[in-house]
């Protein structure tokens, strides 16, 4: 479902992104662990279009978006959840969700994005900056779904929330995954919430991929001692 084929990203003269190569499969969920300043934020800034990559093929269900505007990746099927969240703090819950359905054209928000996220439906009247960050991470990933995506990215969806809504969220992803034939990508540190989440983990290390393993025969040692400064 998705194809990156070396992959390079700089910033002026400075490459960030080496020649990154990695596919992920239908109903899939890859996540890529690293440090803070290791490339993770930068490769999905690249692969939404944000950045443009200098060279390299991402390639979303046989078409390559590489060279295609943010809105148009959007258009093909790949849909970004940023780190932070960027949310519409003063537009309600409800607006939020309606900014993403332009894409796919909805006449109004569907049920299960509800059913998955009841706190939203409970608040869809308030305004996204009274949310608490959990919630606000919650509405992102609503607004991402109703593009209708086939790839579904997500910055470091932990980041700034405590430990039991970290556990909803990943409880959130594997029932989208059940739900939707889709493919997520996830950047994250935060080892419990990966195992909990990701068929396979990829290690990234100052704009390369340094280790690999599926979750199941994970060595998790190895993984923490790649993540801990």
């Amino acid at each position: 479902m998705l194809n990156v084929v070396d992959l390079k990203v700089s910033y002026g003269e400075s490459e960030v992104i080496h020649g990154l190569n990695f596919s992920v499969s239908k109903n899939e969920t890859l996540a890529i662990m690293g440090r803070n300043g290791m490339g993770k934020t930068t490769l999905f800034k690249s692969l939404i279009g944000v950045l443009k990559s200098s060279e390299g093929v991402i390639d979303i269900d046989g078409i390559n978006v590489a060279a295609m505007d943010s809105y148009k990746r959007v258009e093909n099927g790949i849909a970004y959840v940023p780190q932070g969240r960027m949310i519409f703090p003063n537009m309600t819950v409800k607006e939020n969700i309606e900014s993403g359905m332009q894409v796919s054209k909805l006449k109004q928000v569907p049920d299960d994005i509800y059913a998955l996220f009841p706190v939203l439906r409970d608040m869809r009247n308030r305004k996204g900056g009274n949310l608490s960050g959990g919630q606000q991470q919650q509405l992102a990933i609503a607004r991402a779904l109703v593009t209708n995506p086939k790839v579904l990215l997500l910055d470091e969806p932990t980041e700034g929330i405590q430990p039991s809504i970290i556990k909803d969220i990943a409880n959130d992803l594997n029932e989208i995954k059940k739900l939707r034939d889709i493919t997520i990508v996830v950047s994250e540190q935060v080892l419990s919430f990966t195992m909990a989440v990701a068929d396979r983990i990829i290690v990234i290390d100052k704009g390369e991929f340094i280790h690999e393993g599926k979750r199941e025969n994970l060595d998790t040692e190895k993984v923490k001692s790649y993540l801990s400064v």
